[in-house]
């Protein structure tokens, strides 16, 4: 039996981070061995890119060294970290993965979509998640969560208001166009209110999977 690959998406200050966390130690109660990762990261070398795209003093990269940052880091952790895991027939949970770059540079930052969903397969070795949950907010939500936490912001956090509209328009739209992978789930309520709704998504998730490796 080939692993399960869980992705969460959704735009800054969603929540999708805590639930992650939440879902991975949840998994493992159910006798699952999940990896935890996130994007960009997961790997010493994706981390390392990781530093560079998200550090406020390089506010002077351009949109497509920003893509390609992005793709790279994405290469190496699906070849080292997340291919060998699924090949085990293990769980991966990944904070963040290709649908983030579709939104984030694509709607957000106006690249050539069809490019980026080029680069992400070439990225990604065609590796798809079996599910994605999208935690939806509105922007109102996410400035107040960010004005409650009180935390220096990074690179993309530090946009204006106009890119984050844009990129939740995009995952919207994006979750419209594959509503049997992606789920939307409404993450304005609080952390286990939250979870709740994504637990619901993943159990229904896990009892379809256990149905079609029996038949």
């Amino acid at each position: 039996m080939a692993g399960l690959f869980i992705t969460l998406e959704g735009i800054d200050y969603c929540g999708k981070t805590t639930q992650a966390r939440k879902l991975a130690s949840y998994l493992k109660m159910k006798n699952h061995t999940p990896l935890l990762i996130r994007e960009p990261g997961g790997d010493r070398i994706s981390e390392k890119i990781r530093k560079v795209l998200l550090n406020e003093k390089n506010a002077g990269m351009t949109p497509m060294a920003e893509l390609l940052l992005y793709e790279a880091s994405r290469a190496q952790l699906t070849q080292r970290v997340i291919q060998p895991v699924l090949k085990q027939g293990k769980m991966v949970i990944c904070d963040r993965y290709s649908d983030s770059t579709l939104a984030y540079q694509g709607y957000g930052r106006g690249l050539d979509k069809k490019v980026i969903r080029y680069l992400n397969r070439i990225a990604t070795f065609g590796l798809s998640p079996d599910l994605t949950i999208l935690l939806d907010i509105p922007l109102a939500v996410s400035f107040e969560r960010r004005k409650k936490e009180k935390r220096r912001e990074d690179r993309l956090e530090r946009e204006n208001i106009e890119f984050h509209r844009k990129i939740r328009q995009g995952y919207l739209f994006i979750a419209r166009q594959n509503r049997k992978k992606i789920k939307i789930v409404n993450g304005t309520g609080d952390i286990d209110e939250t979870w709740q709704r994504v637990k619901r998504v993943v159990d229904s998730f896990l009892n379809k999977s256990d149905k079609s490796v029996k038949s």
